[in-house]
């Protein structure tokens, strides 16, 4: 068997195990994935025609489609805590031990988890999206082609997230320690135009939300969806994406091949 069919074969095998324990144990998704709906509900049904008027009017309706596209960011951001986790589990409890001594793909551990982590993240964003259309979403300016452009953004977002949660989850000592050191993925969202523009923010906290990987991304889906300007950011996000793809696998591949002590 080549190289080629053997890493595709075990991380077939590994993809399969991450998704039967995300089925079997749905607690811990279940719960990340709340988190999002119930800030969309709360946003939308209590502050939204107070943030709407703020921002200039257009009633509740103007609101909910304003912030669903940094929901969804969000939504994203706490599936990949639930990789975190995942993968302290594994280390913690000796299975990615015994795995380094099986004849298998070594990647082929982490490209199961990164691959099960970017699918729920898919799914998360589905479904929190149908949400968000139950209450009032619309996106009826947008082409068939600036959709996919928006969930593939989405998609690419995940991957770059998940690679870094990995990261975190290996170098974790525990599970608790995975879901705090993943927290900022949770956090950075609510710091950034997902909610408010920046223009709205205190002049001394608007570089803070525009310079961080979050706002091109929330924008660019913004605008595809919408019909706003997305300027800069439409390779801004693009980037951002890249960048921490390659910091999160070199990163997460660094903590793998060391010796365990």
């Amino acid at each position: 068997m080549s190289s080629l069919s053997l890493a595709v074969r075990d991380s077939s095998t590994m993809l399969r195990r991450n998704l039967l324990h995300a089925r079997r144990y749905p607690s811990l998704t279940l719960n990340l994935l709340l988190t999002p709906i119930v800030l969309l509900l709360l946003f939308v049904y209590v502050f939204g025609d107070v943030m709407s008027a703020g921002m200039g009017g257009g009633g509740r309706s103007a609101y909910v489609a304003y912030i669903v596209p940094g929901i969804l960011m969000m939504t994203i951001g706490g599936t990949v805590v639930g990789t975190a986790v995942s993968v302290s589990n594994d280390m913690t409890e000796g299975i990615i031990a015994r795995f380094r001594t099986m004849a298998i793909h070594r990647g082929s551990v982490l490209i199961g988890h990164v691959i099960g982590s970017v699918l729920q993240s898919i799914a998360s964003v589905v479904l929190v999206g149908a949400v968000a259309v139950a209450i009032g979403f619309r996106s009826t300016d947008a082409t068939a082609l600036e959709w996919l452009a928006a969930l593939g953004l989405m998609a690419l977002v995940a991957l770059a997230l998940t690679w870094i949660a990995v990261g975190m989850g290996m170098v974790s000592p525990n599970a608790e320690a995975a879901s705090n050191n993943a927290l900022p993925l949770i956090v950075l969202p609510l710091i950034s135009s997902a909610f408010v523009p920046i223009d709205a923010m205190p002049g001394w906290f608007q570089p803070i939300a525009q310079y961080q990987p979050f706002t091109p991304a929330i924008e660019t889906v913004r605008g595809l969806l919408l019909g706003t300007e997305i300027g800069n950011n439409g390779w801004l996000a693009p980037a951002w994406c890249v960048v921490l793809t390659v910091l999160g696998y070199f990163w997460s591949k660094a903590v793998f091949d060391r010796d365990p002590k």
